[in-house]
């Protein structure tokens, strides 16, 4: 699809011109999705992708050394060790990772692996739930029914794992179980679970999987502070906060450059960002060599 508007040609060309000139290999090996990538099987990539966009929160060189903690801990067979609760929380017992603890990550393994084996993959869980908000007409918009699968999925998965549900306090007191998991419900971005979701839905590009039966149009691009200040730089929203509504007018904004893929360009925008520490007003020491400088608002 062709964007008729001149503004949105040339936005486009910029964007094509940063995907295309992104080194693939270099970036994933600086983000977390590369764990996924070092597993073979379907379900040891899906308990690792929900383990590793679970914890993906704070500075990435912090969340990629606890990840290779984690990993380490846990063993080559991520699902498998997922089998034996009592062992696994042996395994992760005395690891943190900020308000997270080893028994908070194992009953997610746990509980996801359940989820896995009685569905058959827990691509086909979320599917089934996808389905089951596609068919509820009050849900109204595409965007608010993959919300309520995602807020199901998870629900599901806390209940068969033993975390509380989202909101309520662990018995200790704790609000790191509860947070593992996002509450899709609540109004927030969801960025992790839309992170996990664009890593098992899009298709196979060296750093996405497309893993699971769902169209990528069904996506909505999963927001943190680069991709929200490009995105206000590029015209795409005018809000400011990091929530569901924001997430969503991205995302239709995006798909006039490409509907039936409208989050093709997140990975290349996310870390094009984190390198040009992208500012919100013009910036020539920070916004030299910026791909979509030619189409930013503040050097229009």
């Amino acid at each position: 699809m062709k964007p008729t508007k001149p503004r949105d040609r040339a936005v486009k060309t910029a964007l094509d011109r940063v995907r295309a000139r992104a080194d693939l290999r270099a970036r994933r090996a600086a983000d977390p999705v590369d764990f996924v990538h070092r597993h073979r099987s379907r379900e040891d990539r899906e308990i690792v992708a929900l383990l590793a966009a679970s914890c993906a929160f704070g500075n990435v060189k912090a969340i990629r050394a606890k990840l290779e903690e984690a990993l380490a801990l846990i063993g080559p067979r991520p699902a498998r060790a997922a089998d034996d609760p009592r062992a696994l929380h042996a395994r992760l017992s005395g690891f943190k990772h900020r308000v997270f603890r080893g028994e908070d990550l194992a009953k997610l393994m746990v509980g996801a692996r359940r989820v896995q084996v009685s569905a058959g993959s827990l691509g086909r869980a979320f599917e089934a739930e996808l389905a089951r908000a596609d068919a509820d007409a009050r849900l109204g918009s595409s965007e608010a029914r993959l919300r309520e699968a995602l807020a199901c999925f998870c629900d599901r998965i806390r209940a068969e794992g033993g975390l509380p549900r989202a909101g309520e306090r662990d018995p200790s007191g704790r609000r790191g179980p509860s947070h593992l998991l996002a509450d899709a419900r609540a109004g927030s971005g969801a960025k992790r679970l839309l992170l996990f979701l664009r890593w098992m839905v899009r298709p196979a590009d060296g750093i996405d999987l497309g893993l699971w039966d769902v169209p990528a149009s069904r996506l909505v691009v999963p927001v943190d502070v680069h991709i929200h200040k490009l995105a206000r730089n590029l015209g795409l929203t005018r809000r400011r906060d990091l929530s569901w509504t924001t997430s969503v007018e991205i995302t239709r904004s995006l798909a006039r450059f490409d509907a039936a893929d409208p989050i093709r360009y997140d990975f290349s925008l996310c870390h094009m960002g984190m390198v040009q520490r992208c500012p919100s007003k013009a910036d020539p020491a920070r916004c030299e060599g910026c791909g979509v400088r030619p189409v930013c608002t503040h050097w229009a």
